[in-house]
């Protein structure tokens, strides 16, 4: 009965020190694969003072510095008074895109407001950031 309880503990311990190893292997090939293929040229913007009621637009540019073509999936304003537009077709390794932000500012003072950008060359959404000041 003791080799029993023994020879099972032994089993048991061999299958915890087994199971440890898999997810560390898994997590050392995922950080291999996020690493950036996205260069920003800028994530923030500060466009200084803007009329009050007047749209203004804000361009932020990136590259592909990957290997492989790039897609934005998602672009996200904070609020409601930032519109968006983007480059749709894929980018392609050595190519620039755009992302468009329209800030239509209702109220004078100070600002910041961010956009989401999702692609498939990364993981985590890059949050890009305008700010200024309403006159």
């Amino acid at each position: 009965m003791k080799i029993i309880k023994i020879s099972m503990l032994a089993l048991a311990l061999g299958l915890m020190s087994f199971s440890a190893i898999v997810p560390v292997k898994v997590i050392a090939s995922k950080i291999e694969t996020t690493a950036s293929t996205i260069t920003w040229k800028a994530e923030t913007i500060d466009v200084g003072q803007i009329p009050q009621g007047t749209p203004k637009a804000i361009v932020y540019e990136f590259k592909n510095t990957g290997k492989t073509a790039v897609v934005i999936t998602n672009v996200q304003g904070s609020c409601g008074c930032t519109a968006t537009d983007y480059t749709k077709e894929p980018i392609l390794p050595g190519k620039t895109a755009k992302v468009t932000a329209t800030y239509n500012a209702a109220n004078k003072g100070a600002f910041t407001k961010t956009v989401t950008v999702t692609t498939s060359a990364e993981t985590t959404p890059k949050i890009l950031t305008l700010k200024g000041t309403v006159i």
